[in-house]
């Protein structure tokens, strides 16, 4: 499974590298970006558990690539400035951004402030990221989409219902029973043979993945 990324958009590199560094940290990966065009390109590419977004970042201002991210995603954006002025914070808020941070700040605020926010959002029962990625797997749940390697793969619903709730809930066993009682509902009547018949369909379609099912002999499925 893929560690958990934010994405670092701030116009100077050595605040870029200090973020990356303090996620290391945390054990969290960071992708860089340097201007706003550039950070909303990675995020149309990648799916991040946090954006830390620089106030005074080019090209595309942090108010327009807030108001970007807000119309697909619900991804927490934590916006930093050298300002702080009421009205400028409260653009931001506006914009969709979730928490407002000063700079200059130490890499313990940050990183208390990015885990505040995965714990709310882990907190949300309904909470499901727009798009959960595993290698070359992507699932996309806007658009009740999957993708191999950037390809489309046609699921049956079922199927979809399937990966999806394996995929939400990785290296955890999961027996057959809880399986269909998540997937089919607590009124299905039919047998454990059915979750089997239908992980078969679900590898032969998600190939080269199909390694990320893995069988818990003698009691369900694991994705890992």
């Amino acid at each position: 499974m893929e560690q958990l990324k934010i994405l670092a958009a701030d116009k100077d590199p050595d605040t870029r590298a200090q973020i990356k560094m303090y996620a290391a940290f945390e054990g969290m990966t960071a992708d860089e970006a340097a201007d706003g065009v550039a950070a909303i390109k990675l995020f149309r590419r990648n799916d991040y558990g946090v954006i830390v977004l620089d106030g005074g970042i080019g090209e595309l201002d942090a108010l327009s690539v807030c108001r970007q991210i807000r119309k697909s995603s619900e991804v927490p954006v934590i916006i930093t400035s050298s300002g702080g002025e009421e009205d400028e914070i409260l653009g931001y808020y506006e914009a969709g951004a979730d928490d407002f941070l000063k700079k200059p700040y130490s890499g313990r605020m940050l990183m208390a402030r990015i885990n505040a926010l995965l714990k709310r959002n882990r907190g949300k029962e309904d909470f499901v990221p727009r798009r959960i990625i595993y290698e070359g797997l992507c699932i996309d749940t806007a658009s009740r989409s999957v993708f191999i390697d950037g390809a489309p793969v046609s699921l049956s619903p079922k199927e979809y219902k399937l990966l999806l709730f394996l995929a939400k809930n990785p290296r955890k066993a999961m027996s057959r029973e809880t399986i269909l009682r998540n997937v089919w509902g607590e009124d299905f009547f039919g047998t454990d043979r059915t979750v089997d018949t239908h992980i078969k369909l679900l590898r032969g379609h998600i190939k080269p993945y199909d390694r990320m099912i893995g069988t818990v002999w003698g009691s369900g499925y694991i994705f890992r």
